[in-house]
């Protein structure tokens, strides 16, 4: 194999001037030192493989983010409305580069911009982690724990009991750093993003042949989706320790005080960003392999506008011929209305999921990050190997996307059919369930946190404190059992004494079956929507010229970030506001919301995100009209692929010494 590449680079180093030699030979030329032996790892699909890889840690730092919030929240008294403004700081830096980045760092060495892309996002990490290392655990989290309290004062320190006197709100001082802190790791993440999947996407269809690009997206795209399930699972196992390790918790992490080692698993996430990048910095500007085709239908020298020769006229002129592209602009609008509508299933399904069918945490993570994200690999690599045999035209592709978006919406007016009984009453719990309000008055409960207790009759109220509950103890399962509450049974005086108790935790609700049928629905919906993600791409890669692709991926990227991205999690962000029942108060202001109204919740949510992705379907058949004519793989990829790697000239064999090395 040795003597096969050599030869091979023979070739390539036979350009007409010395020093052109040198340049194009370093452009080709694979690793840091360019060591020989590295140089048959510079191919198509030894790209596709790490950038799979590498875009599947990017995904689990995001994902690892967003199951780590809710600690968050509590940690730091972040309100819910503060906390979709800090996730959407990625998709504002998103929309301020990818444009700009897409034009002029695509002209240049893309690996390179890649690899800094990632290490943008290690700094992400850091970034967030620092609020661990400056603030430490915090002073509620330090009083649970027996190095602080001892056990006989337990008692003591819980606040959910009636309170003999007004509770003050003098809690730790409203930290504005940590918000600085969270908000300014997610804004640059959005900048790594944008040098990440816009230059690697473009780099990875440039370099490879059209007849390939279908499969090696798929499995790309594929490795990717791997990131949620490990981020999820990541911040399952960092959230059952104590978020000081160090330290010997006096609760379980089933107490709504519970607050996880959040910042744990930033520390593996920077080292493996620092590593991606590096294994992607080694990789050329060009594939000997793209290089090799290029010279065969061109027949001589022609590398694209270098960075010298940009302006901005050019990139006026660019944003011009994108802006007259039909296919381009409908695919993008379909994009928009698409993620608008489905953004919420992304971001708050584990919600979803424990207030609808009141599931534990570890229950609907498992669901969201697991079981789901199988059925939607599974589809991208069927839809990968479907387009890559058949070879399906632009016209089916872009009929496909919409029966998609058809299917999503029924999908979606299901989820409206799919409630449960048990979990709609809950709704009624408020301080007054089971008794009077003035039965609570005297036990001034405004500050106290939400912790759930189920009567004898089966009635759940927000805490012991708004039950009137006065002690708390353990019966012989070592089970919290609260006493003396005054508000039980308040209005049968014969039995109120013998009734007055409550246990820890709200009453049960058997929603398990409406939940494996939503779980059913959710999956194959994943499985039918992931399978449009290929072909989806394919079309706005390909209705665009080879220059103008970069900026196309970037000007996309950011206007999808705009009016889909930033947007939609501030709506359904507030449709979650207005559903809320019973809120979490810290002084001056509401904190995080502890109960929704299920049933309208269920309606809103459900019939928004249906309208949005039926009026998408509508762009997708534009789509279909005008890309009669648009070719998605070229006659002489099929013609080449009836051929052997010994009828193709020595240029384009030397692509095929290093792709069949693999």
């Amino acid at each position: 194999m040795a003597d096969e590449v050599h030869e091979a680079t023979k070739f390539l180093k036979a350009p007409k001037s010395k020093r052109n030699e040198g340049e194009q030979l370093a452009d080709t030329q694979c690793g840091l030192f360019k060591r020989p032996r590295m140089q048959s790892w510079a191919t198509e699909y030894m790209f596709a493989v790490v950038f799979g890889i590498a875009g599947c840690f990017v995904a689990m730092a995001f994902t690892y983010f967003n199951g780590t919030i809710t600690t968050l929240e509590k940690r730091y008294r972040i309100p819910s409305q503060t906390t979709s403004i800090i996730i959407v700081g990625t998709d504002i830096s998103t929309t301020l580069t990818s444009g700009f980045l897409g034009y002029y760092a695509g002209r240049g060495h893309r690996p390179r911009y890649i690899a800094l892309g990632l290490v943008v996002m290690a700094v992400f990490c850091v970034l967030t982690a620092s609020p661990h290392i400056i603030y430490g655990p915090g002073e509620d989290a330090l009083k649970l724990t027996r190095e602080y309290v001892q056990a006989d004062q337990l008692n003591a320190t819980d606040d959910t009991l009636c309170q003999a006197q007004k509770s003050s709100c003098g809690q730790e001082a409203y930290l504005w750093a940590p918000i600085v802190l969270l908000f300014s790791g997610q804004f640059i993440s959005g900048i790594g993003c944008a040098l990440f999947y816009t230059l690697g996407i473009s780099y990875m269809d440039d370099n490879s042949s059209k007849s390939k690009t279908p499969a090696m997206l798929s499995w790309s795209v594929f490795l990717r989706m791997l990131g949620p399930t490990f981020g999820l699972s990541l911040a399952s196992v960092c959230l059952r320790f104590y978020i000081d390790p160090q330290l010997e918790p006096l609760i379980t992490n089933e107490d709504t005080r519970w607050l996880g080692a959040w910042w744990l698993g930033w520390i593996p996430l920077t080292i493996i960003m620092l590593l991606s990048a590096f294994f992607l910095y080694i990789f050329p500007k060009e594939l000997p392999s793209a290089r090799a085709r290029r010279l065969k239908s061109s027949g001589h020298e022609s590398g694209g506008n270098s960075l010298t020769e940009l302006s901005l006229s050019d990139l006026l002129q660019a944003v011009k011929r994108l802006a007259k592209n039909k296919i381009y602009i409908y695919n993008s609008i379909a994009s928009i209305l698409y993620v608008f509508g489905y953004m919420p299933y992304w971001m708050f399904t584990p919600k979803y999921i424990e207030t609808q069918y009141q599931q534990s945490a570890s229950t609907a993570t498992m669901a969201t990050g697991s079981v789901a994200l199988a059925f939607s690999a599974a589809g991208v690599l069927l839809s990968g190997y479907v387009i890559s045999k058949y070879r399906p035209s632009a016209r089916a592709m872009a009929a496909w996307n919409g029966i998609v978006d058809i299917f999503t919406v029924l999908g979606l007016l299901s989820y409206v059919l799919i409630g449960c009984d048990d979990s709609d009453k809950a709704t009624s719990m408020f301080p007054s369930s089971g008794g009077d309000d003035s039965c609570t008055a005297s036990c001034h409960c405004e500050y106290v946190h939400y912790a759930p207790i189920c009567s004898p009759h089966n009635v759940t109220y927000i805490s012991a404190c708004h039950a009137g509950c006065t002690e708390k103890t353990k019966d012989e399962l070592g089970q919290f059992l609260y006493k003396g509450c005054k508000c039980i049974g308040a209005s049968d005086i014969a039995n109120a004494t013998e009734h007055q108790f409550a246990r820890q935790g709200p009453c049960p609700a058997d929603c398990y079956n409406q939940f494996l049928i939503f779980l059913g629905v959710m999956c194959l919906l994943k499985f039918v929507g992931s399978s449009g993600r290929t072909s989806n791409l394919l079309l706005g890669l390909r209705c665009v010229s080879s220059a103008d692709k970069s900026l196309a991926l970037g000007l996309s990227n950011m206007i999808v970030a705009v009016l889909a991205f930033i947007p939609s999690p501030l709506v359904f962000g507030a449709i979650l506001d207005n559903n809320c029942l019973v809120w979490g108060k810290t002084c001056g202001r509401n904190g995080n919301c502890w109960l929704y109204d299920t049933k309208s919740l269920r309606y809103t949510m459900n019939f928004l995100s249906a309208s949005c992705i039926f009026a998408s379907s509508f762009w997708n058949i534009g789509v279909w009209y005008h890309a009669k004519n648009l070719k998605i793989f070229e006659e002489e990829d099929e013609e080449a692929s009836h051929k052997e790697p010994e009828q193709f000239e020595l240029s384009q064999k030397s692509c095929e010494i290093k792709t069949n090395s693999l």
